[in-house]
């Protein structure tokens, strides 16, 4: 099964680590616990609406590409469990 939350994650960690950058210096900048961040990066939790729009104030990316990377990595996992099936 493909998880949403999970591919989400992916795109916010990879996007914070091309600009170098630490959980604690996002999640400061976000003001979301250090812990949480943690959790949404590794897809164990769901990130509202807003909690996404202010990692990507944070990150300082448009949360419109970040949707858009999500939507390409849910293209290929499907792609990848069609082909398996």
């Amino acid at each position: 099964m493909i998880l949403l939350r999970r591919l989400l994650g992916d795109v916010l960690r990879r996007q914070r680590q091309r600009q170098g950058r630490t959980l604690r210096e996002v999640s400061s900048s976000a003001r979301v616990s250090l812990g949480y961040l943690s959790e949404v990066e590794r897809g164990q939790k769901e990130a509202s609406s807003e909690l996404l729009s202010a990692i990507c104030d944070a990150l300082d990316v448009r949360m419109s590409e970040v949707m858009r990377e999500v939507s390409d990595e849910l293209s290929l996992a499907e792609l990848a469990q069609s082909a398996a099936a």
